[in-house]
């Protein structure tokens, strides 16, 4: 079953190669979305998969790189939007 959430990190996320590694995450787990960094300092994801995919996911934002700090992750479910593939804004 698919599944979207809209997913925000904060902590010492921006400027660590977080966006990059994200990507990286996300292709591998053939999630879809984006990811980008806000003006607030945190980092803003919308993923796409499988619920059980997304969960691992989830699993890795609350650690990102590891040269990034992250202090709290807070998700929520989401329509889906089907999107083709993972991308940087």
């Amino acid at each position: 079953m698919e599944k979207a959430y809209m997913i925000y990190i904060y902590g010492k996320v921006q400027g660590v190669g977080f966006r990059y590694s994200a990507l990286q995450k996300a292709n591998e787990l053939s999630i879809k979305g984006f990811v980008h960094n806000k003006s607030d300092g945190s980092v803003y994801i919308e993923a796409e998969g499988k619920a059980e995919i997304l969960e691992e996911f989830l699993v890795w934002c609350r650690q990102g790189p590891s040269w990034a700090r992250v202090d709290d992750i807070k998700y929520e479910e989401i329509p889906l939007s089907n999107y083709k593939k993972f991308v940087i804004r």
